[in-house]
Formats: structure tokens, C-alpha cells, sequence
């Protein structure tokens, strides 16, 4: 279903809708026993397993050859706009009192690439489904809205086709949102977005391989011994690292890579399903004021330092 609305709104991606398929089967009377009852493990594993797979698969989405090709001078913009969102983002979370991780999940997927990120840093850190399911509705709408609401700044800001999608590389959410709101400025804009929108995806490793460290300290304060500490650097992130360095060899033919992306994209929109399935309207309300603050400021932010940035490096 979340494939059919793609083909028929190519401005909606394919993985928002599958979030919004997710919530909607949760609350509708036909679907909601099923989501909470009988359906809740698969869903569950889905929204864990099946989000390592896809994290797994992003990685041949990767070329360090390509990346680098952008010139220093864009990869230390990106460094700085993920910094600066990433550590404003959890500062602002937690000065508004949020619940949980929900600071540390929303900062990642502000900073990184979405709800992929979300999946990845919450599975590390064992995080609760629902701070992970409340950070992946949050960072969901504020990206469907960047879709929209960037083409319309397209040109008041004074952006050329290439500075425009280096903005939007760099200051939109999810790999497929990017391509939704780059390719309305062509081709040129596309490709810059997507080269830059990839930078950031190669920092998931090293911030999810933080995390996991974070997580292992914290299982050995809290005297958890043997199986019960989480791995130093979890398996996906390997082969994660793994499938970028294939990537950059040059040996995966044309035909595989397209069949990558295709699988990566129904198993990531699986695993978002599973996610928005876990999404309590009634309890997002109560703390939905503070979630929308800082889903306002974060878009701000990083909206505003990737312009920022795009602009002092062209």
C-alpha cells in the first residue's frame, strides 16, 4: 500500500507512507485488536530486524570516491550542520523535559537520516518502542513538510539549481524526501543533494558506534553482567561499514545495486510500518506540545546551517 501511494503521489515517499499506514492500522476500529494483540510480535520484529537489514543495505547506497568528491570544503559544512543539529537538538530535548531517549532520537534523526536513523540508534541504545515510535512520527511530519515547503524557498532565497540541493541534502531528513523535494529543481539539484544527503548517512556508523559504547558503560554501572550488556559495535553497523567498502570498489554491478535499493526500500518501509504501528495517539498528545517545540526549533536550526553553510562554501 505504501508502494501504490508512492506511484500515485511521487511527491509523498514511499517510507512516510508506510509510517502513516502504520499509525492509521493502530487507531482504525478494523485493525487496531490486530496491531495490538495477535500482529504485535511481527510488527515488533519488523520494527527492530527488519530496520537492521535496511540500515545494513543503505551502506551500498555509498561510495567514499563519490563522497569525497565533494570537496573539503562541503564535507566539513556537513560535519558542522550535523554537529550543530545533533548536539542543539538533544540540549533543547532535554531542557524541555521530554521522556526517555526521546532527546537523543530526535536529534539523531534531525541530524543524520531520518527514521532509519531512529531504528539504528534505538536498537543500540535499547530503547523503548514507543520514545522510538514518538521520535519517528515527530521527524516523519516535519520531512513531508520540508518536501513541500523547501521548493517554495527555492528561489526567493537566491539559490541556484546546485545550491539548492545542497541545501536540500543537507538540511532534509530522509533519503527519500530529499529526492522528493531536490528533483523539483532537475537533475543537477538532485545529484548534488543525494551526494551531500549521503555524507551524512556515512556518519550513522561512528554515531551509532558511540551509542553503543555509551550503552555498554551504562549496562556496567548499573552492574549487568555476561549476555545482558549490549555488543560494543552492533552487527548491522559492521555490515553496514562492510557494504559501503564493497560499494566503493566499483565490483557491484549496475542491475545488483538497483535491486539493493529496491529490496532496501520494502524492508525499511516494513520496518516503519512495524514503527508506526507502536505510535499511542493519546499518549503523543500529552507530550505533543513539547515534541512539536522541538521539532520547530531543530527544523530551524539545521534549515538554517545548512543555508548558512551552502552559501560560505560556493
Amino acid at each position: 500500500m505504501a508502494w501504490a501511494a508512492h506511484r500515485l503521489l511521487p511527491g509523498v515517499p514511499m517510507l512516510t507512507a508506510a509510517v502513516v499506514l502504520g499509525v492509521a492500522a493502530a487507531h482504525l476500529p478494523g485493525t487496531g485488536r490486530l496491531v495490538s494483540g495477535a500482529g504485535r510480535p511481527g510488527l515488533s520484529l519488523a520494527g527492530k530486524r527488519l530496520m537492521r537489514v535496511g540500515v545494513v543495505l543503505l551502506g551500498l547506497e555509498l561510495s567514499l570516491g563519490d563522497v569525497l568528491g565533494l570537496g573539503w570544503a562541503t564535507v566539513g559544512m556537513v560535519l558542522a550542520v550535523v554537529a550543530s543539529t545533533f548536539f542543539g537538538t538533544l540540549w533543547l530535548g532535554r531542557r524541555l523535559g521530554l521522556r526517555g531517549d526521546q532527546p537523543l532520537l530526535v536529534a539523531t534523526g534531525y541530524s543524520i537520516c531520518g527514521a532509519s536513523a531512529i531504528g539504528a540508534v534505538g536498537e543500540a541504545r535499547g530503547s523503548d518502542e514507543r520514545d522510538t515510535a514518538a521520535s519517528v512520527a515527530l521527524v516523519t511530519l516535519c520531512g513531508t513538510l520540508a518536501v513541500f515547503v523547501l521548493p517554495l524557498l527555492h528561489h526567493p532565497l537566491g539559490l541556484d539549481d546546485p545550491q539548492f540541493g545542497r541545501w536540500v541534502g543537507a538540511g532534509v531528513h530522509d533519503v527519500g524526501q530529499v529526492v522528493a523535494a531536490a528533483q523539483t529543481a532537475g537533475g543537477t539539484a538532485l545529484g548534488e543533494a543525494v551526494l551531500v544527503k549521503l555524507m551524512r548517512v556515512l556518519l550513522l556508523a561512528p554515531l551509532v558506534a558511540a551509542v553503543a559504547v555509551s550503552a555498554v558503560r551504562r549496562a556496567g554501572r548499573d552492574g549487568e553482567t555476561g549476555g545482558g550488556r549490549p555488543p560494543l559495535v552492533p552487527l548491522f553497523v559492521t555490515g553496514f561499514l562492510a557494504a559501503v567498502a564493497v560499494r566503493t570498489t566499483g565490483a557491484v554491478p549496475a542491475g545488483a545495486l538497483e535491486a539493493g535499493a529496491a529490496v532496501r526500500e520494502f524492508v525499511l518501509a516494513a520496518a516503519l510500518v512495524g514503527l508506526g504501528s507502536a505510535v499511542h495517539l493519546p499518549s503523543l498528545a500529552r507530550t505533543g506540545a513539547r515534541l512539536a517545540v522541538l521539532g520547530a526549533c531543530s527544523w530551524v536550526v539545521i534549515a538554517g546551517a545548512s543555508y548558512t553553510g551552502v552559501l560560505l562554501t560556493s
